[in-house]
């Protein structure tokens, strides 16, 4: 087998570590693939088989060491964007009619919510900033 055919090898060798990559969604063979990718470059430039192998090993193994570990963190990783009834917590609203206790309303991002204080002993005038802690149903629970 001479140079030329050794780094088509090393290609053809990468192209079938990409189909087990899409059929498995499996990202160490892609990282596998470029391992061979990169024997294939030190093949065409002439190195020999030892060379080609070690640069298949390196790359691969370090692609698998560094990227991996990354890769795994972000999969895990649940999405910052609230939505829906999430989204509003933690938002100010101004104060409609008097809150307290047991009811009262408020505007919250654009709408009239029915509202109720936290502490059952607060109560909260018309025009006041207050805090949006919790959701329970249709009752935004303020502080």
């Amino acid at each position: 087998m001479n140079d030329i055919d050794a780094w088509v090898w090393w290609l053809v060798g990468a192209a079938a570590l990409g189909i087990p990559l899409v059929v498995t969604a499996m990202p160490e063979f892609g990282m596998l693939a470029v391992g061979a990718i990169a024997a294939a470059v030190v093949a065409a430039l002439g190195f020999d088989a030892v060379a080609q192998v070690l640069a298949f090993l390196i790359v691969s193994v370090a692609l698998i060491v560094v990227v991996r570990p990354i890769a795994a963190r972000h999969r895990h990783q649940r999405p910052e964007l609230a939505s829906g009834v999430d989204a509003l917590k933690g938002r100010q609203a101004v104060v409609l009619e008097r809150v307290d206790g047991s009811g009262g309303r408020i505007k919250l991002a654009g709408e009239v919510w029915s509202a109720r204080a936290l502490d059952a002993g607060s109560t909260y005038e018309v025009g006041q900033e207050v805090d949006v802690v919790d959701i329970e149903g249709a009752t935004a629970i303020v502080l």
